[in-house]
């Protein structure tokens, strides 16, 4: 019974700070996107589209942030005037369209947070090798969760 309850407030405790996490997090990537003259979901976008390999359609970028296709393509097009994406044919399907970051132009947004990664890097020096194992393992499912979670509250009507 009292590990119960231990567990429950240690549940109770990692809630809070989670929330704290996300909130700090979204308001350091507003900060990182003012810095950069760019829009947050703009900055994410590069995240993302930099972690996957090749290029990627609209309908994909869409997939991956969540956003609906019209907003996916405004958001393209902010990136492509900003020199930070291009667009080109698919080869395999010249109906389709590839959205390809611009090396140099990442290159820009990679060095604020590389300015910014020791920081970082000196939180994670403090754990084990074990813990490391743990803490990407929980953030490569609640990622998984988020997007799971995007999509159906995308489903379900708007509240009044």
């Amino acid at each position: 019974m009292a590990g119960g309850a231990h567990r429950a407030r240690l549940c109770e405790e990692l809630s809070m700070e989670s929330r704290r996490y996300l909130a700090a997090y979204v308001l350091f990537n507003q900060a990182v996107a003012d810095h950069l003259g760019l829009h947050p979901t703009d900055v994410q976008c590069l995240s993302l589209l930099t972690a996957e390999p090749g290029p990627r359609t609209v309908k994909q970028i869409a997939e991956m942030t969540g956003l609906t296709t019209g907003s996916a393509t405004r958001l393209v097009d902010r990136l492509e005037r900003g020199g930070y994406v291009v667009r080109a044919p698919d080869g395999q399907d010249r109906r389709r369209v590839l959205v390809t970051p611009v090396p140099e132009r990442i290159a820009r947004v990679n060095a604020v947070w590389d300015d910014l990664g020791q920081a970082w890097q000196s939180l994670l020096d403090d754990h084990s090798e074990g813990e490391l194992e743990v803490i990407t393992s929980h953030m490569r499912r609640a990622y998984d969760l988020s997007h799971a979670q995007m999509q159906r509250l995308r489903s379900l009507p708007k509240p009044d």
